[in-house]
């Protein structure tokens, strides 16, 4: 049984989406008493996703002229805290809008206020394009703090609705404390690379996952004999696959452990069918990621997303981070993906709800689950 408060009882979504801007805070990117402003002019209005959208957009454009306003009185330090918040609730905004204007425009104005925000509060973060396929990726290297010389490094990549511009704080934030840099990218079907760039998902990550790889390893700063694959929720199924075919990784970490994402998916159809209301991210989503245009397309190209017969071939330390309650992802998809792995070392990590960190990639308590991660990963690297 779940412990988790539903800030929105009996949606799902919605509730998620308000413990994803409340679980930014401890990384000055979100504010309770904000977001709680921003709760309560929704309560009545569930389920109506161009509220959700309007509501975040006034709350992020107060915070971002505010924050010009600071940084014209040479206020840098609080203009940048204010450009992060105003990041984090552009993005929480648009989460569940369909690929249109008002979507992107936010989305724009997230990439906007975060690289205000960055530049003055985390100034060793740096903003890099990774080559790919005859383009490049958009991606984020935080550089380790108090490193003299090549560093060891993580590329991170996300899942089905998140992005860089959070992932590089709550992933990367702490491992830079830890002496490790983080590659924080938006892969195919991910963020940026998603909304500006049309690169949907494909279910062989290894090509994107080498070719952050290969970037990092090419950096004076990176030890190329020291870098690991890291991925988040969706990029449960990713990191692995990845780790499986490109041997070069020195550990992987499946932020969320999933085995067979299509057998995921076919269980949360059943459950939306039947009614349910536990799903995280509304029906456009999916096909939108896969780059197809509808859910039976969509699972018909999720039938290549299974680790059976992959996991077996991953030979790097690898650890698995689930939780017991998670709703999204039952905990025995990271049961099956740890027991399966053919690492010698490897761990699985499963919160429970007493601990905090029970739900879904520790969404009611990040701050636990990227402190075991930075934890591990400074560890094993």
């Amino acid at each position: 049984m779940s412990h988790w408060f539903e800030y929105f009882p009996g949606n799902f979504m919605w509730s998620q989406g308000i413990a994803f801007a409340v679980e930014m805070a401890p990384w000055g990117a979100a504010a309770l008493g904000e977001v709680d402003q921003v709760g309560q002019r929704l309560r009545g209005r569930e389920g109506d996703n161009d509220a959700w959208w309007s509501e975040w957009s006034i709350m992020a454009d107060r915070l971002e002229r505010w924050a010009d306003a600071e940084a014209a009185r040479g206020h840098q330090l609080t203009a940048g805290s204010l450009y992060l918040r105003a990041a984090t609730y552009h993005f929480c905004g648009e989460r569940f809008l369909p690929p249109d204007e008002r979507k992107l425009g936010s989305y724009r104005r997230c990439l906007h206020c975060f690289a205000e925000g960055a530049r003055r509060r985390y100034p060793t973060l740096e903003r890099v394009e990774v080559p790919y396929e005859g383009t490049t990726l958009p991606a984020y290297f935080l550089r380790a703090e108090g490193a003299d010389g090549r560093a060891p490094a993580v590329a991170f990549f996300d899942g089905l609705d998140n992005a860089k511009e959070l992932s590089v704080l709550f992933g990367g934030v702490e491992l830079a404390r830890r002496g490790v840099s983080t590659l924080a990218i938006d892969g195919p079907g991910q963020g940026e690379t998603l909304r500006l760039r049309g690169i949907p998902s494909r279910h062989d990550y290894e090509v994107p996952a080498r070719a952050a790889f290969q970037y990092l390893a090419a950096r004076s700063d990176v030890d190329p004999a020291r870098i690991g694959l890291m991925a988040f929720s969706m990029g449960g199924y990713y990191a692995p696959r990845a780790a499986a075919f490109e041997r070069r990784f020195k550990l992987c970490v499946a932020w969320g452990g999933h085995f067979d994402y299509h057998a995921a998916w076919v269980r949360r159809r059943q459950l939306m069918e039947a009614g349910g209301t536990r799903v995280s991210a509304p029906g456009f989503q999916l096909p939108w990621v896969l780059g197809v245009p509808d859910m039976d397309a969509a699972m018909t190209k999720l039938k290549d997303y299974t680790l059976e017969g992959i996991a077996t071939q991953i030979e790097c330390p690898f650890l698995v981070v689930h939780g017991e309650n998670d709703t999204i992802v039952p905990v025995e998809y990271a049961r099956r993906l740890h027991e399966a792995a053919g690492a010698r070392v490897k761990e699985l990590r499963i919160f429970t709800a007493e601990e905090g960190g029970s739900e879904h990639c520790q969404e009611d308590n990040r701050q636990i689950g990227a402190h075991f991660v930075a934890d591990w990963i400074a560890d094993h690297i």
